[in-house]
């Protein structure tokens, strides 16, 4: 296998390729989201897993089964002909779905004018099989990439990579780049080159009960210093800085007729800049209580570290930028609230999210893609893994 230079004539070549495995790239897809395979029902990713593992080992990569304790575990793929000491570009995946067991049944797989309807079509399923096919597109025109591409597939991402995040960091140590195949932003299709850290936070009030018509005086209520503090934290919301605070639910009290003794918010939170992140966090967790014989217990933490736009992921976004002129694509760039295992990575390696599909309604029934967009968005990722090494330019 040969090292090439790419050209925009072998970007085309793999154009070519790609539309005529097109109806292939469509039936995989299709048989990985009729594998329902929700985050929380570990059973359920071995389906999925399987199906996916097959697909490497039929491309010359060989696969690992990385093992879950709560998780259904995860996939890492390398190729088979890997050349030692050569620089690696990691690529991430998610096969979990934000959808339960049964949805199929509600929110079935349909195709309609150009577009694939059903859980997980465009979160993220349709990016495992755009990078399935573009290392498939190398591999026939008997190419190998200057950076080895190296592929994880988790299965806890959309409640948070906790178990996977310890071999993310561990594999992007030492990486050239990393694409993370997260669906693109928009019906646009915009490629995602910074993202908002995401924090969750409990705040628990500690008061006292009392009746509250005999005696409301020896109480000390829960509610009332837990509405004090909810203001506290809407204060906190700065959108002309990225940052968003949201108190999402509340609970607490006994009944109507009782000083509440404790009371409950679960708390949001997105920042934009890690120097936000950590001036937010303390603010949250240093919170006190304003209401005499109350007590707050606040846990939580930024979680996922702000995806900030560096010298390397702008020159890494550049590159994109031509590789997609040269298919006929006119990539653009923004910002994306939510937060992914780009967040992670971005701190050790150039990064760039959204590779994946063009298509709209994440965690909504509505989700779908766009067909076309599979062949495009794979030739595009595969004539991003053939450029040279990104670290070694000055």
């Amino acid at each position: 296998m040969s090292t090439p230079t790419l050209t925009p004539s072998l970007s085309q070549r793999l154009l070519d390729y790609l539309h005529s495995r097109h109806g292939d790239m469509v039936d995989l897809l299709k048989q990985l989201v009729l594998a329902e395979s929700p985050s929380t029902v570990p059973t359920a990713q071995k389906p999925v897993l399987s199906l996916l593992k097959n697909a490497f080992l039929s491309r010359h990569y060989r696969v690992r089964y990385l093992r879950g304790q709560n998780t259904g575990g995860h996939l890492l793929a390398v190729p088979k002909q890997r050349i030692k000491g050569q620089p690696r570009q990691l690529l991430l995946g998610h096969c979990d779905t934000v959808w339960p067991l049964g949805t199929l049944e509600t929110m079935p797989l349909v195709q309609r004018n150009g577009k694939l309807y059903g859980p997980g079509v465009y979160d993220m399923k349709a990016g495992l099989i755009q990078t399935i096919f573009a290392l498939e597109s190398l591999l026939s025109h008997d190419l190998t990439p200057a950076v080895t591409p190296i592929f994880l597939i988790n299965s806890d991402e959309e409640i948070g990579s906790k178990e996977s995040t310890p071999y993310i960091r561990r594999l992007v140590q030492g990486c050239d780049r990393v694409f993370v195949m997260e669906p693109s932003l928009g019906q646009k299709g915009q490629l995602k080159t910074r993202r908002k850290g995401v924090g969750r936070f409990t705040v628990k009030v500690i008061g006292k009960a009392a009746h509250a018509g005999l005696e409301p005086e020896k109480g000390a209520s829960a509610i009332l210093e837990l509405s004090f503090v909810i203001q506290q934290l809407f204060a906190l919301n700065d959108p002309e800085h990225g940052i968003t605070v949201n108190v999402g639910t509340i609970d607490g009290g006994i009944r109507s007729n009782v000083i509440a003794p404790e009371s409950t918010a679960v708390v949001d939170v997105r920042v934009l800049h890690q120097e936000d992140a950590q001036r937010i966090e303390q603010k949250i967790l240093n919170l006190q209580p304003t209401t005499p014989n109350t007590q707050l217990i606040i846990t939580g933490k930024i979680g996922r570290p702000p995806m900030e736009k560096t010298p390397d992921s702008e020159k890494l976004w550049q590159r994109a930028y031509q590789r997609g002129c040269e298919l006929g694509l006119t990539l653009t760039e923004a910002i994306a609230g939510g937060g992914s295992d780009g967040n992670t990575t971005n701190r050790y390696a150039p990064t760039l999210d959204g590779l994946g599909a063009v298509g709209d309604a994440a965690h909504s029934p509505g989700e779908f893609i766009y067909l076309d967009s599979l062949v495009e968005r794979s030739a595009l990722l595969a004539s991003l893994l053939l450029e040279p090494a990104l670290l070694s330019e000055p």
